[in-house]
Parts: C-alpha cells; structure tokens; sequence
C-alpha cells in the first residue's frame, strides 16, 4: 500500500555554504570576487521557518515574486531583523504599484511606462525611494513580462531623466529552453551600452553562467529551500 511519506528536513545552512562556494568559484574563474555578487535568496511559497534558518545562516537579502505573499511574511521579519533587504523579483501590476514602494527595498520588474509612472507617482506620495531595475525580456517570449530589448533604451531614458527613479540596473529571466549564457550576455552588453552597473540575472540551475557573463546579483531559490511547496 502507497503510504505518504513527509521530505526529507532542508539543510537549509548546509545549501547556502554550499550556494556561496559556488559563487566564489564562479567569480574566481573569469577573475572577480566573490564580494561582487549578491546572494539573494528566493524564498517564495517558502514557510516563515525557512526563511528564518537562512538568516541564522547569515542571509540577509531576499527575493519574493508576490506582493501579497510577502506582505504576509516580511513586516515580522523585518523587525526582528532590520537588516534585511526585500527584492520584488515578480510581475507588478500597476494598481500594486504602492504597496510594493511600502514594503520591498528594490523592485526588479520594472517593465512598462504605464508601471514606471505608476511606481513614480507612489514613492512620490509615500516619500519613499525604492531602488529599481527595468525587466528585459531577452527572449521575447509573448506570454513572459519585461520590455523588449530592442525598446529597453527608452524606457531605462523615462525612468532615469524623465521620473528620476532610482533606476540600478536590468533583470532578465532567459527562456527554459534556451541555453542562457547568450541571454546573459545580451543583458550585460545592454548595461554597459545604457551606462547601468546592476545585472540581476542567474538562478539555481544556471548561476555559475550568469556570473561569467557579469551578474552582480544571482537569484537563487530551490538550491538553498528545496522543492517549493505549493502555494
């Protein structure tokens, strides 16, 4: 008779060491440190206990693609933890636009004028800078968020000389299919054309390649959890 058998426990310490001797590798090869990539850990449908096991390990930057499930989440842990850096890693739809200035310290998804203006217009009201980086589709996948590359230079253009966001850098996420690392270099390459420094880029399966290419900040969520429950 089939039986239900629970997971096994996560180490969730032990797949951080080991997470970061990866990226120390990763750097070391193309001749970067580790110091220069950001760590940010993935932790949605991840449970609260998780979360905190990761900090006791000493991880401090966090990446959530829900606004309501990191509302749920996060205010506790922000107190008792007041160094902790929130990342919205997920599509943002305007009407949203000022709950996300509340609760995230950096919105990655930044992917339309209408969301740009909408962001704009909340840290206007909430006198709040949320640090920003503009979503590019490199794929062009029709049912995926992020701006084309082809139209990434107007909108990183608004958002820097027209809303004066504090605009960081691009994030992509390459097609599942694809092999990534010419997507990651696409995304550098476009950086450096529009003068911008922060690549978010990489994730668990295809990290150590996004690093080569230049990440500064690798979004890694089931090397370090485990299989996501659902949600």
């Amino acid at each position: 008779m089939a039986t239900d058998l629970a997971p096994p426990p996560v180490d969730v310490a032990a797949n951080l060491a080991a997470v970061r001797a990866r990226i120390a590798a990763a750097a070391a090869a193309c001749g970067r440190g580790a110091d220069a990539v950001t760590l940010v850990a993935v932790s949605k449908t991840q449970p609260v206990a998780l979360i905190e096991q990761a900090i006791a390990a000493g991880q401090l930057v966090f990446g959530e693609n829900r606004v309501q499930e990191a509302k749920a989440k996060f205010p506790a842990l922000k107190s008792r933890h007041p160094a902790l850096e929130l990342r919205l890693i997920g599509r943002l739809q305007s009407n949203k636009a000022a709950e996300a200035v509340d609760l995230f310290d950096v919105i990655e998804s930044i992917d339309s004028e209408k969301l740009a203006r909408a962001v704009a217009a909340a840290m206007a009201r909430r006198r709040r800078r949320t640090r920003c980086l503009v979503q590019v589709n490199t794929g062009t996948e029709a049912q995926k968020a992020g701006i084309a590359p082809d139209q990434a230079g107007a909108l990183v253009a608004l958002c820097r000389d027209e809303l004066h966001l504090p605009l960081e850098g691009l994030m992509c996420i390459p097609p599942v299919d694809a092999d990534p690392a010419p997507h990651f270099r696409q995304l550098a390459a476009l950086a450096r054309t529009l003068g911008l420094d922060v690549l978010s880029m990489g994730m668990s399966a295809d990290y150590p390649a996004a690093i080569q290419a230049g990440a500064t900040h690798v979004r890694v969520g089931t090397a370090i959890f485990g299989a996501r429950p659902k949600p």
